[in-house]
């Protein structure tokens, strides 16, 4: 659990607080993709706080595409690393809009949005394009775990078997 001296330092919402920490063991390897993160009960216990508050701070990080979620199974890291990119949680955006990641050059602006007329409306966006590869991604890698977990369960049964 959290020491209570150190939260009430911290002027962040006691979700994104969570959340942070919970991103921060993601990234350093704590949690490796396919691993199912700890409960709402036990999150609560952790962080000392509410169970929506935990719910908040798992929400963050589904919708930052870290996590995903199986109803009655619990949340699971998703396989950010098999994409190959260096994940960067989008709170600068979130924050500052198209201003820039945190330390761009002052005036250094990313175009979030095509020009006016700079293609046909029927295109999608790439946003549009990563979430839907986000979802697919998501997808498969559910259905790879329920596998994995059919394969243990193969495996356990043979195992009990009685041998001939």
């Amino acid at each position: 659990m959290t020491p209570a001296n150190s939260a009430a330092r911290d002027r962040r919402p006691p979700y994104q607080h969570a959340a942070d920490e919970l991103r921060r063991e993601i990234k350093a390897g704590r949690y490796k993709p396919g691993d199912q993160l700890p409960s709402y009960r036990e999150l609560q216990e952790r962080f000392g706080v509410a169970n929506m508050t935990a719910r908040a701070a798992l929400n963050v990080l589904r919708e930052e595409g870290l996590i995903y979620t199986i109803q009655g199974r619990g949340s699971f890291v998703t396989d950010f690393e098999g994409l190959g990119i260096d994940y960067t949680p989008p709170a600068w955006y979130l924050a500052n809009g198209a201003a820039g990641p945190p330390g761009a050059e002052a005036g250094e602006a990313i175009q979030i949005a095509p020009k006016r007329g700079g293609r046909k409306a029927a295109d999608p966006t790439l946003t549009e394009m990563l979430t839907a590869l986000r979802d697919e991604i998501r997808t498969l890698s559910a259905e790879h775990q329920e596998l994995r977990r059919e394969v243990e369960e193969l495996k356990k049964a043979q195992q009990q078997e009685p041998h001939s």
